[in-house]
Order: C-alpha cells, then sequence, then structure tokens
C-alpha cells in the first residue's frame, strides 16, 4: 500500500489542472491523483483512467516525489516552435497590453516576430503560455494600491489573526440598494431572449455585516433609506449578538456611517469602527455577496411585483447563513487583490 497524504490547497490545483492543463498526457495523471484523494482503489482508477494499474501506481509515486510539480515533468521531447524562441517578449508584451480577441494576438504577434500563424495556432500557443480569457475586474480610478496595501498589512491582516483564534469578531459592513428594475444577464440559448422590464423605481434597501470567519449574516432592511440610525440599530444587534467579544466593523466612509452619533455609540458599545482607505470596495468582503445575490435571484429574472422581488431578496439573504452558506463560502474567502496594473485600451 503507498502512502498518500494531499493537503486542500493541493486539492484545489489537481481538480484545476486535470481539466485545464494544456496536454492530455499531463491532465490524466492529475485525474489519477484526484480519484485517488477521492479514495478510489487503484484497480478502479485504472479503469476510470483506461490505463494499466501499475501506470497508476507510477503516477502516485511521482506525485509523493514533488507534488504537482512532479506530475508536470516530462521526460519525452517536445518540438519547438517558430514562436517559441520569442516566447518571452510575447508573453512581456501581451501581458503589458492584453489583447481582446485572437485575431488581434495574431496581427500582434506577426508586427514584433514578422511570424504569422493562424488563430488556432496563436490560441494553443498562448494557453501554452498561461494566459486565459478572463472578464475584467474594476476598481475606482482614485484607488491608490500602496494605501490598500498598507491597510492590509497594519491594519486589517493583524485583526483577522485574532479572529481566526477566536480572540476578535471581525464583520464587514456595507449597504445594498436593490431597485425593482430588470438585471440584465447572459444566457445559453438558440436565439436571444427578451425579458420585460418591471416598471417603477421601488427599492429594498439591506444593510448587511457578515463575520469574516463563520460568515454570519446580520441585516437590517428598509424599504426607505440606509442612514445614522440603520447603522445604530446593527450596532446594537451585533453588541448583542458577541457579548464581551472585542468586535471589529470594516466599512467604508459613507457619510452616515462616521457621524458622531454613530461614533459614540459604537465607543459606548466597545465596538471599534475600522474604515477603509477610500475607493477600496475590492477590500470589503460583503461586497462580493452583493454580487451572488444579484447572480442568484435578480439577472434575467422577472418579478411582477415588489413584493415577490422583496421576497426572492430575503430568501435569498435568509438562506446565506443555512442551505447556501458552503455555496458562498469559496467566494468570501479571505484574499482581497490589490489593482497592480491599469491597462488603457484607448482607440
Amino acid at each position: 500500500m503507498i502512502d498518500f497524504e494531499i493537503t486542500e490547497q493541493e486539492a484545489e490545483q489537481v481538480e484545476y489542472f486535470r481539466y485545464n492543463y494544456p496536454e492530455p498526457r499531463i491532465q490524466r495523471r492529475f485525474e489519477v491523483i484526484w480519484l485517488k484523494s477521492l479514495g478510489y482503489r487503484h484497480k478502479e482508477i485504472a479503469k476510470i483512467a483506461n490505463i494499466h494499474q501499475d501506470t497508476v501506481t507510477d503516477y502516485i509515486k511521482m506525485y509523493n516525489e514533488g507534488g504537482c510539480d512532479r506530475l508536470q515533468m516530462t521526460n519525452y521531447r517536445k518540438p519547438i516552435g517558430a514562436l517559441d524562441k520569442d516566447a518571452d517578449s510575447i508573453k512581456k508584451d501581451l501581458c503589458q497590453n492584453p489583447p481582446q480577441t485572437i485575431n488581434e494576438a495574431v496581427v500582434r504577434i506577426e508586427l514584433l516576430t514578422g511570424i504569422k500563424r493562424k488563430a488556432t495556432q496563436v490560441r494553443t500557443f498562448m494557453r501554452r503560455l498561461g494566459f486565459k480569457r478572463l472578464k475584467c475586474g474594476h476598481v475606482p480610478a482614485k484607488a491608490d494600491p500602496e494605501k490598500q496595501k498598507e491597510f492590509l498589512d497594519n491594519s486589517l491582516h493583524p485583526r483577522l489573526e485574532q479572529a481566526k483564534e477566536g480572540k476578535r469578531a471581525v464583520l464587514f459592513m456595507d449597504s445594498a440598494h436593490f431597485v425593482h428594475a430588470i438585471f440584465i444577464g447572459v444566457l445559453w440559448c438558440l436565439s436571444r431572449v427578451f425579458i420585460k422590464s418591471a416598471s417603477g423605481r421601488s427599492r429594498f434597501n439591506v444593510l448587511g455585516a457578515i463575520d469574516a470567519i463563520n460568515l454570519q449574516l446580520f441585516t437590517v432592511c428598509n424599504e426607505t433609506y440606509i442612514n445614522a440610525n440603520s447603522i445604530c440599530e446593527m450596532l446594537h444587534k451585533l453588541a448583542s449578538h458577541y457579548a464581551s467579544m472585542p468586535i471589529t466593523i470594516v466599512l467604508d466612509n459613507a457619510r452616515y456611517q462616521k457621524c458622531r452619533i454613530v461614533a459614540a455609540l459604537a465607543s459606548e458599545l466597545g465596538i471599534e469602527l475600522l474604515y477603509l482607505p477610500s475607493y477600496s470596495p475590492n477590500l470589503n468582503l460583503i461586497e462580493r455577496l452583493w454580487k451572488f445575490v444579484k447572480a442568484e435571484v435578480l439577472y434575467c429574472k422577472y418579478y411582477t411585483s415588489f413584493v415577490s422581488f422583496k421576497k426572492g431578496i430575503e430568501e435569498c439573504l435568509g438562506e446565506a447563513n443555512t442551505t447556501k452558506k458552503q455555496k458562498i463560502a469559496s467566494l468570501l474567502s479571505l484574499k482581497f487583490h490589490i489593482p497592480i496594473i491599469e491597462i488603457n485600451k484607448a482607440a
């Protein structure tokens, strides 16, 4: 019996590479390790992967020797393409200004190297370099990456470490204003789908605070406005729930969250208000929850009335602490992306 251990982080990498590694032969190796991590016997793995049982044993030994890096090593000779000798300069150029389409990449590579290749060949080459077609994210133009990094290192991460040790509660707080209107999304369909658009501007306001460690969600809702009184109601709710434990609330710089009433109550209740750097929604964990709610119950859906619209949101938020908790856990990991590259695609 071969000893076999795999960490959670390695398991995630194995699961990704079993489908996304550019070479099918290496994909199969990762498939074997994935099946092994699930507890399948070598005979069963060999049958599923359509390989000899001895090969299963060899792949597991390779993984034990050097993990995922060892599985990616090959001993067979790989032909060198004409573009490979310029791979570093091509990668550098495309990283500085990523192309929107493969056809754009074809033209750029030809200008850079003098070598013209078909779109399918360029697509394969770019995947081999590690490029993937990803949707762009966005951050406010005035965001300051240096201040964000300083905030993470000196303010947020130390408190999150205390929270992991059970010495402090850290919550991320923000409000969302859901307007009863159409939320356009993307569908897989044979022809374009048209969705009815609700009339009126009724809105459902949700002030939310989510625990960074156990992901418990607290809400204060209304159909008018989120103001200082709403914040005070949330502070009382959190102080009551966490009793004598130190509480830190991470929040943005909205005026009604920095007023004297809120500051005085927070001081009275022993709650620390940790304000984010300006223009830093990417550092507020709960922003991801609002995107999740829109994807779950709002995009491409028509609600005949504001009552049904509100009910859909309330049910989704209610399930955040129960049936949907596991689903949102991966979205609310404590990994924060700081903008470090600015791309100007001006005409």
